[in-house]
């Protein structure tokens, strides 16, 4: 595996920390918090209806595995899991993709401003690469945390 088409962008495998015989895991290029990653299916499929019974329990079997990960590696008390599913829920790139985002007490002056966030953060720098985390940065915690995920 060299790249993984996730939507409209190819993401290359060194920003990819697990993968499933149908899905896969990658770090954020733009973070809403540390450790903010995603889950995707292997198939690019646009919504979430459109995934077949065996993608949704794998893609959830994953999430789980990568959930427990993060939460431990940034040792955060809770976590927000959550799919867009659609452009009037925020989705911007057209591949069903679940966030799951490490949390910590305080993290957010309102709890549920993590929302607002997620809506927002891709709107405001898609276009803007200079506020992306370069190649390198996201390598190297999708290798820490592929390394994390064998001592699980």
């Amino acid at each position: 595996m060299s790249t993984l088409r996730f939507g409209q962008h190819l993401i290359k495998a060194s920003a990819v920390f697990l993968q499933t015989e149908l899905s896969f895991a990658l770090v954020n290029r733009k973070p809403v918090v540390p450790g903010h990653v995603l889950v995707c299916p292997l198939r690019p499929v646009e919504r979430f209806r459109d995934l077949q019974p065996d993608e949704v329990a794998d893609l959830f079997s994953a999430t789980q595995t990568v959930a427990n990960l993060v939460e431990r590696h940034f040792n955060a008390t809770s976590l927000t899991i959550a799919i867009q599913d659609g452009p009037e829920a925020g989705q911007t790139v057209r591949h069903v993709h679940v966030h799951v985002l490490p949390r910590k007490k305080g993290d957010f002056e309102q709890n549920d401003s993590v929302y607002e966030e997620l809506q927002k953060h891709d709107r405001e720098t898609e276009d803007i690469p200079s506020k992306w985390r370069s190649e390198e940065e996201m390598a190297a915690e999708a290798s820490d945390l592929r390394n994390r995920l064998q001592n699980l």
